[in-house]
């Protein structure tokens, strides 16, 4: 049994599917649809709630201006919890382990708040 160091690392796939998209498109699959019921089942409400919750507790420290930045760090957070949630499961690899993933995902957040205080404010971002 000749096993490199790295095979851990390779990406595991089952019947010729890649099982990262399988991991990457499943918490899509868990967040709330949109419907117009007046009641909403229990699920639905579950959801909505802890969106909720984690909406203001982003939103708590920050002011008027900040809440542009309110949509995609709630999603952001929800999608990195859901897919490390996954690997709670035995046996389970999560994305979010490999460094292309967290590059992909840091990268362009850090580049657009580097951006927008160039912008605003260029000599506090300067110095």
């Amino acid at each position: 049994m000749n096993v490199s160091f790295f095979d851990q690392f390779s990406s595991p796939s089952f019947l010729g599917i890649p099982l990262v998209l399988v991991a990457m498109t499943f918490p899509a699959l868990l967040l709330p649809s949109l419907d117009n019921r007046w009641i909403t089942n229990r699920l639905s409400t579950l959801q909505l709630w802890f969106i909720n919750l984690v909406t203001k507790q982003l939103m708590t420290p920050l002011d008027k201006k900040g809440h542009k930045w309110a949509l995609i760090l709630t999603s952001l957070m929800i999608f990195l919890l859901l897919i490390n949630l996954l690997g709670l499961l035995p046996y389970t690899f999560t994305p979010t382990t490999q460094l292309s993933m967290n590059l992909a995902l840091a990268f362009p957040l850090w580049l657009a708040t580097l951006l927008t205080g160039l912008r605003n404010q260029p000599s506090i971002s300067l110095a």
